[in-house]
Order: structure tokens, then sequence, then C-alpha cells
């Protein structure tokens, strides 16, 4: 029989790992441990809510030793663990904090238990910044800096480019995806900021271009896109909008060499440029965090940009970018010959 005021230990919580990835019950799980059915239940209902959750030993083990060494100072998500485990689990998923605040409410629109904001979030990350837990929290952000910028706080540098036009001047019907020619742009960054590569993709179709760039200067960021965006038909390229990086502070050069309206997401909501956020989540598994990109060759850009497009998206009916961008092209050829 299990002591009751024995806590789990990390080699029990790999085993719990394991055995749930060889599709084992909660009592084989109870039994292989000597430990209470129940006890082992409460231990994988915390991270495996949906079918699709994963059990993860080691963040289990971190987020159960840091409540129980803080249990007298706890903030709104240390308070509240269902709303722990789901911040969590989508910090483990690759969710930034602004993502998670912005999903909760969606999720849980009259539940004020399951409402914070990112700034409460990332405060919880950073608190303990020194920590094991706070080391590995901090990790899972999109950008792991082991000091929060200060900016974050004070949005001292929110309008650093000049005459922007920001996303909720863009016109509404960009947002249903039912014309093609609206782009997302963003930027890659390697280790220490000091390379970088642009991504541009097209919201319809979802089509993408992985452009090298040899420095994330301005006027180098926007001849490369330029470049890029004027060998399609101006059908093709109508807008863009990116993030408020101070590469695209050429902008007004960029519309005069493409045509293309640019506009700007909102300072800290990477969700307003979704499928540039999630298309720069796919290029990650070629290039991961540490990639010196100044040491990728254009070949190796390309093949993952061929892989992109070729690759089928549920979204598309399981088309793939290229066939949906092929069929737009043709089109367009149409149209305009009819």
């Amino acid at each position: 029989m299990e002591n009751k005021l024995s806590r789990l230990r990390i080699e029990e919580r790999i085993v719990i790992q394991t055995l749930l990835n060889e599709k084992r019950s909660i009592a084989y799980i109870a039994i292989q441990l000597g430990r209470n059915r129940s006890s082992i239940h409460r231990e994988v209902k915390k991270w495996v809510v949906n079918p699709k959750d994963i059990y993860d030993a080691e963040l289990a083990q971190f987020c159960a030793e840091d409540d129980y060494r803080n249990k007298r100072n706890l903030d709104k998500i240390n308070s509240h663990q269902r709303l722990k485990d789901y911040v969590y689990t989508r910090l483990k998923a690759k969710d930034s904090p602004e993502q998670i605040a912005g999903r909760l409410k969606e999720l849980f629109p009259n539940d004020p238990i399951m409402s914070i904001s990112y700034e409460a979030i990332y405060q919880h990350i950073y608190r303990k910044r020194q920590s094991k837990l706070g080391k590995y929290l901090i990790s899972l952000l999109p950008y792991s800096h082991s000091k929060r910028r200060q900016n974050r706080k004070t949005g001292k540098n929110k309008n650093r480019i000049k005459d922007i036009k920001r996303i909720d001047l863009r016109p509404p019907h960009i947002e249903l995806r039912k014309e093609i020619g609206h782009w997302e742009s963003d930027l890659v960054i390697g280790p220490e900021h000091k390379s970088a590569i642009a991504t541009v993709v097209e919201r319809k179709t979802r089509f993408v271009y992985i452009i090298p760039i040899k420095s994330k200067h301005t006027k180098i960021v926007t001849k490369a896109i330029a470049m890029t965006m004027r060998k399609l038909n101006p059908e093709l390229r109508k807008t863009m909008t990116h993030d408020n990086g101070t590469e695209m502070a050429n902008h007004k050069w960029l519309t005069s060499k493409t045509g293309m309206d640019i506009y700007f997401a909102n300072p800290y909501s990477s969700w307003e440029r979704g499928t540039n956020e999630n298309t720069n989540g796919l290029i990650r598994r070629f290039f991961p965090k540490g990639t010196d990109f100044s040491k990728v060759t254009k070949r190796q850009l390309l093949q993952a940009q061929n892989n992109l497009n070729n690759r089928p998206h549920k979204v598309l009916g399981y088309k793939t970018p290229n066939e949906m961008m092929q069929l737009e092209i043709a089109n367009a050829e149409y149209q305009f010959f009819n």
C-alpha cells in the first residue's frame, strides 16, 4: 500500500509517460507503480484533458516541485489548477502567451477563473526566471530571452515605424480568405539575432516563400521581398500584413515597387497574422531554434519551401498550396482573356 503522504517522483512520472505511450490503462499503471488508481488518475487528468494531449513527465515534475515550494505565495495561475494546466499545456504546444490569452477568451467567455492577460502570463513565467521551472518555461516562449525586454512593459517603441496602417484599417473582406493576393510576412530569427530569413505566406492558398536575406536592415529586407513578389502578376499581390519589426520601416518603398498596401498587426498580437505564425512553426521543423541562417544555403531554403508548398492541408480540402496557387493563376488568366 502506498504512503498517502508520499509525492510522485520523477522516476514514477517517466514510467507513467512510457506506459501511456504504450496505451496502457490507468489501472495497469497504478499496479506497476504500487500506487492507488485514484492517484494516477488525478495525475494523468491534470495534463491529458483532450485525446490529443500528451503527458510530459518532465513538465509535470517541474510543476509539482514549484507548487510544493510556492504554496504560500500564489499568483492567479498558481491559485487555479485548471488555468495553470491549460496555460502550461499550451506553452508546451509552442503557443505564445498572447495566443493563450486570446484563446482563453474564445473558449471560456463567461468563466472569470479561465481569464488572464498575456502580460500576467509573462509575469508568471519570469517571476522566478532563475529557477528550474522558470528556465524551462522561458525556453518554450517564441523568443527565449532570459530577461524580459523593457519595452514589453513600457511600450516605448510601439510606433518606431512612421506612417503605418494598422490591421484595423485593412478591408474586412480580406479576413474571409475568399480572394487571393493577400499575404502575411515576418522574419524567422537566428541565434543572438545575428541572422534571419524572411517568410511570406498567402492567406487563401497558404503558399509560402522562404526568402534569404543578408541582414535585418529594412532596405535589404524590403528589397528581397519586393524581388520575390514582383515575380507574381499584380492580381496575386494586393496587400501584405507584417508585425511591428523595424525591418519593415521601408514599407512605403515596398508599396511603390509592388503596388501592395502594407498593414501592421497590433503590438503583441501575433494571432492577427496566424497563417504566418503557423507557417513559421512548420519552417522551424526544418531549421530548429539555434539555426544560423547565414550558414543555410539557398538550396536548403528552396527544399523546405517546396516541401511546405506540396504538403496537403485539411483546410484546403487536402489540396496542396502549390495546387491551390496554380488553380488561382489559371483562374486569373481565364478571367483576363474573357
